[in-house]
């Protein structure tokens, strides 16, 4: 042992250059490294090595490791090397299992029936039957079961062709869009509509007034004020072809016409189809799906609507969806009785007594009557209560509903009670806010914010959100062609409205749009956007929506789907949007990214052409914008579809 302690100095101590030196410390380093590799031979022998090769993978053999591949039972690890054992094997010894493969859910939308072109989900005909006809019930909304809901798409009639662009479209439309001669004959002497060649003629004409809707208006205009503003936003309560509404349009008023699904073949589909706003409705048991104090002015002409029956309940309804100082508009029975008494086939007698009792109805709503000339009787609602209040002490008639939100209006019953207007402190002042005169008033403050009615929204609010949606829209229109191109668009919907941002924005386009405040929104802003003189409905998106199959050209959806989670099924959500959509039509929705994958999977089983594009303010931000055009299709020939039926 002296000896290498003698080695080590001399290594340590004498100088690196001689050769001696190197050579020591060359003898010294292999002598240790033969030692080492000497001692892991004699504590690690190769009977203990459980490496065992097999088919040229190596496993470890640790028969409790559950996470490894089984080995092949055959196999056994053997106390030797196998031959391939001085090989040096870097793989992996464990192995995750890879998960189960779990098939995709096709997306699946087959199209229906050609029977069914003309589909309206929850205003069919067949399931009406089920329901009383007392107060019209029957012709209410009565929607399928979820294991009714069809999980198709609906064809468009063979022939389908993109309608005529405003305002042609005022006057005609294409046969083949709505195959339908049966009003061209019940309505033959009264100018609703004729067919031509291919095409239907609208001459603007109605059972009261065959000189035509401009004529008729401008009478009316005699009588109230059409051309100072005041009056945006109307009503029109048994529609027929809406011409009325078609042409207060060129007078820069907005108005919403309804009928019932059945009463007149196509009635609201010809209306649609002329690019007038409408929906399918009627007057029975429940509200009018719209918020209090909506509309400047309504209008009946010979709607047939018992407005006397039922302690006046209709009328009722009318008053809760008037504006204070708005106008109702009579026409046709029973006004000037007295000289159609005989045309309309009834007695002098019933026809006075009918409109006593409507005399009577208007003045239990503390309505006043402003003039009745020729075949017009025309009633204003008061501005504000106060009057109203004191009679009532005297009266003792027709009480103030209590306890009831006005704005509420989905599937809420109707009552003959009086809906209050908000408090007052002089009686000039208009209750609930005087609103400014059109267009002014698209941009002015709605009462309904600067008052604090809806919490959580201010002014600055509301401002903002003006200008968001100049810039959306904007940006909108370098993502659709078509949308740019104006005129190629007509019938809007926006499915989440929130103030009507979108539709302001778009009010210099010759469109209108119909404005959706989901009945599942956080705040009711439908009130706020009628006051902007804009219209709108409520609507909840797990039902179909009460309209024809391809009302709109264009569909706009700002988060809908994310606040339909976990609601109701999104296929069918796209589903009712195809329904509704004309074919080559766009639709333009803003969510979530991980969302609209989702939707463009069963959109595009749809056979709708989409893309994905990045939020206005760039890349980065999570909400993105989907983009998506109907392909074109139609129902087959009747003859080949009478072939696959057989």
């Amino acid at each position: 042992m002296a000896n290498w302690t003698f080695l080590l100095q001399n290594c340590a101590y004498k100088k690196p250059n001689k050769p001696l030196t190197r050579l020591y410390l060359i003898t010294f380093t292999t002598f240790l490294c033969t030692l080492f590799y000497l001692l892991g031979l004699w504590h690690h022998p190769s009977t203990t090595t459980a490496a065992v090769a097999i088919s040229g993978r190596y496993y470890t053999a640790a028969a409790d490791d559950a996470n490894c591949n089984n080995l092949n039972s055959s196999t056994t690890a053997t106390p030797t090397r196998s031959a391939n054992s001085n090989n040096l094997d870097f793989s992996a010894h464990h192995y995750v299992p890879e998960p189960t493969d779990v098939p995709a859910r096709e997306s699946n939308a087959p199209p229906c029936d050609s029977s069914l072109s003309e589909y309206t989900p929850c205003e069919d005909v067949q399931r009406s039957l089920k329901f009383p006809r007392e107060k019209l019930v029957y012709r209410e909304r009565h929607c399928p079961a979820t294991e009714e809901v069809l999980r198709c798409r609906i064809p468009a009639p063979f022939g389908y062709r993109v309608p005529p662009r405003w305002p042609e479209s005022r006057d005609w439309a294409w046969y083949a869009n709505v195959p339908h001669k049966e009003l061209t004959i019940e309505k033959k002497n009264q100018n609703w509509v004729r067919f031509e060649g291919e095409r239907f003629r609208f001459p603007g004409g109605g059972t009261m007034f065959p000189r035509g809707a401009s004529a008729y208006i401008d009478d009316i205009g005699k009588l109230i004020n059409l051309q100072d503003g005041s009056i945006r936003t109307a009503l029109d309560t048994g529609c027929g072809v809406a011409s009325w509404g078609a042409y207060l349009m060129s007078r820069d008023i907005l108005a919403v016409s309804f009928a019932p699904r059945d009463t007149h073949e196509a009635q609201v589909q010809f209306a649609l189809e002329r690019g007038v706003p409408a929906l399918i409705g009627v007057l029975a048991s429940i509200r009018l799906p719209y918020p209090s104090r909506s509309f400047d002015m309504a209008h009946c002409s010979r709607c047939l609507i018992p407005w006397g029956q039922s302690e006046g309940i209709y009328l009722a309804e009318v008053d809760r969806v008037l504006r204070p100082g708005g106008y109702w508009i009579l026409s046709g029975p029973p006004i000037n009785w007295e000289s159609h008494w005989k045309g309309w086939e009834r007695t002098r007698e019933s026809l006075k007594d009918e409109q006593d009792t409507i005399e009577r109805v208007a003045k239990s709503l503390c309505w006043k009557k402003l003039v009745q000339k020729g075949d017009l009787a025309i009633w204003q609602k008061p501005s504000n209560h106060i009057h109203c209040k004191i009679t009532r002490k005297v009266f003792k008639n027709r009480p103030f509903c209590v306890a009831q939100d006005p704005d509420t209006a989905w599937y809420t019953k109707m009552d003959t009670c009086l809906t209050p207007l908000p408090e007052v402190n002089d009686i000039k002042d208009v209750s609930g806010g005087e609103l400014s005169k059109w267009p002014e008033r698209l941009t002015s403050i709605p009462p309904r914010i600067s008052s604090g009615s809806l919490k959580g929204i201010t002014a600055d609010m509301f401002r903002e959100n003006t200008e968001l949606w100049k810039k959306r829209v904007a940006y909108y229109k370098t993502l659709d062609y078509q949308l740019a191109d104006r005129g190629r668009y007509r019938n809007l919907l926006d499915m989440n409205a929130y103030l009507g941002g979108f539709a302001a924005a778009l009010v210099d386009d010759p469109v209108w749009v119909m404005n959706i405040v989901p009945v599942e929104a956080e705040i009711n802003t439908l009130g706020a956007i009628y006051e902007r003189g804009l219209i709108g409905t409520y609507q909840n998106w797990c039902e179909a929506m009460s309209t024809y199959p391809r009302t709109y050209d264009f569909i706009h959806g700002d988060s809908v789907f994310t606040l339909y989670q976990n609601r109701c099924n999104m296929e069918d959500i796209l589903l009712e949007m195809d329904r509704i959509l004309r074919p080559q039509g766009s639709v333009i929705l803003r969510d979530d990214v991980d969302v609209l994958l989702k939707v463009k999977r069963f959109a595009e089983a749809m056979q709708w052409d989409t893309r994905i594009a990045d939020h206005e303010k760039g890349p980065h931000q999570r909400e993105k914008i989907l983009v998506a055009v109907k392909q074109y299709w139609t129902a087959p020939p009747p003859d080949q579809n009478q072939h696959r039926k057989l």
